[in-house]
């Protein structure tokens, strides 16, 4: 999985977890539809966890990368 991961350039992450972080543009982004849900105790149906989840994978996904890169860096 890492050298999958690995492979993926950094501009190409970043675009995409802004790109997910922040659709639909109008009338609210879904995670922070989401987020305002978490907060209210509301985010209670499956289809909404999935949609956060599925939204939050790239910024995951660029997360992983940045300490993969930094860990990799110090033991090597």
């Amino acid at each position: 999985m890492w050298s999958l991961l690995d492979k993926i350039p950094y501009p190409i992450l970043i675009a995409v977890a802004v790109w997910m972080l922040m659709a639909p543009i109008k009338p609210m982004p879904h995670v922070v539809e989401k987020l305002q849900m978490i907060k209210n105790g509301t985010l209670h149906r499956p289809i909404d966890i999935f949609d956060l989840f599925w939204h939050l994978i790239p910024t995951i996904l660029l997360v992983l990368k940045v300490i993969r890169t930094i860990t990799t860096r110090e033991t090597g």
